[in-house]
């Protein structure tokens, strides 16, 4: 079964019940999880809405009001930690956890790093991100990692999407406006897909340009789940 993950990142704004209706209609809609982001201070500190970023994070304040709002809705949710610190935030409360695009380039060349080294130490799921095939990696065969397809751009078209050597990744994490890219992912044989979700379109919410709404969420679900009746 395809695992579907609803990625709400920094598109709450820090609302707890806007996250909460975001965590609703990811569970309504099918899919297995949500994700948020945890970052600090510094690594948005160039960034124009940095104050606002900031509350979007999940920290020491919120990270208990997050859990339980999953917990009542009855849907699992992780994290993308971008420090060492936050994974020691995280550790008491998720089962996995995910490395962006950018960090885990370092994971590529064989790098460690401290992030790295700290996530691993949990000997939890890790799902990395990458738009070049992990094999090379000496980190390809840990059982405990997932690699999943991501072109790191906001948004990204379907002409920038390479699915030839698909079969390297377990899944792909998606930034096209268009469902047909997770989707065909999916039908691929992506056992992980990542979507990013908004509650509103027409407002400013920073990942809008790469989001789905609830309505959009709800069809690619469906599909998947369809697609996956035809691969029995």
């Amino acid at each position: 079964m395809v695992f579907v993950v609803a990625e709400i990142g920094v598109n709450w704004n820090g609302d707890i019940d806007l996250a909460k209706d975001m965590i609703f209609n990811a569970k309504k809609a099918g899919c297995d999880a949500v994700k948020f982001q945890s970052f600090n201070k510094e690594i948005v500190v160039n960034h124009p809405a940095k104050e606002l970023l900031v509350k979007c994070s999940i920290s020491r304040s919120n990270i208990e009001k997050i859990d339980q709002l999953s917990k009542n809705i009855g849907i699992e949710w992780f994290c993308t930690p971008m420090y060492e610190e936050s994974v020691d935030i995280l550790e008491p409360f998720v089962k996995r956890y995910k490395i962006r695009v950018a960090d885990g380039k370092s994971i590529l060349k064989n790098e460690e790093t401290s992030l790295f080294n700290r996530v691993l130490k949990t000997g939890k799921e890790i799902i990395v991100s990458c738009e070049t095939s992990p094999k090379k990696s000496v980190f390809y065969s840990n059982n405990k990692i997932k690699w999943i397809y991501c072109v790191p751009k906001y948004p990204c078209e379907l002409s920038d999407l390479d699915f030839t050597n698909f079969q390297e990744f377990n899944g792909f994490s998606n930034h096209c406006p268009k469902i047909i890219a997770p989707l065909t992912a999916a039908i691929l044989g992506g056992e992980i897909i990542e979507v990013h979700i908004t509650s509103d379109k027409n407002k400013a919410f920073f990942d809008n340009n790469v989001s789905f709404d609830y309505n959009e969420l709800n069809e690619l679900v469906r599909l998947i789940r369809l697609s996956e009746e035809i691969r029995k």
